[in-house]
């Protein structure tokens, strides 16, 4: 995907300002009337952009925008994170991910399922291989068959239902058992008349 003149300026004005707080320009798309400029930390970093970080880029760019004014007409300008769960759509952004669970909608005449989602263990600059929830597949993806991608969030394992730290309901005495049996609140029906 290959930008327009207008987008490699921007790109050209953006990229020396994320450098310069240690950030990388992740995507650059303009939809409309925005201009979505999404920033984040260098790839292995321990956290993601913060607020305070955030706040200062929108203002360098800001401003330097309106000094270079390099966008024809009005615009609205976004600077944003990725967010924990990320939007894959270059080659260079699954390669950033490599190692983590992604989910894959293909285009609708590719293949079946049209789902996917699995760990995303290579990328190059025409496919993808994910590596199927199983564990046992690992599915070559021409990113030319790839409808939306984007990072899943893992939250960690969950605790086993009945294991060590559950709870057991408490048992209920014989007087909540009979005022639990059912409501007594009164319910109306109404029928339709036929006309």
């Amino acid at each position: 995907m290959s930008d327009t003149p207008v987008m490699k300026r921007v790109r050209e004005l953006v990229e020396p300002i994320a450098s310069d707080l240690d950030l990388d320009l992740y995507d650059l798309e303009q939809r409309g009337g925005t201009l979505r400029v999404t920033i984040d930390t260098p790839p292995g970093s321990e956290a993601g952009v913060d607020m305070d970080r955030l706040a200062l880029a929108t203002r360098l760019i800001s401003r330097e925008m309106d000094h270079h004014d390099p966008m024809p007409g009005k615009y609205t300008l976004e600077v944003t994170s990725p967010g924990v769960e990320r939007t894959l759509r270059l080659p260079a952004h699954f390669r950033r991910e490599i190692g983590k669970t992604i989910n894959v909608r293909l285009v609708a005449a590719v293949a079946e399922p049209r789902r996917l989602e699995g760990e995303l263990i290579a990328a190059d600059d025409v496919a993808a291989t994910v590596r199927l929830g199983d564990g046992s597949t690992d599915q070559v993806v021409p990113y030319a068959h790839i409808d939306r991608a984007r990072t899943v969030f893992v939250w960690g394992p969950q605790p086993k239902p009945g294991g060590k730290g559950a709870k057991k309901p408490a048992k209920k005495s014989p007087a909540q058992k009979k005022n639990s049996a059912k409501p007594s609140t009164p319910t109306s029906t109404s029928k339709k008349e036929p006309s």
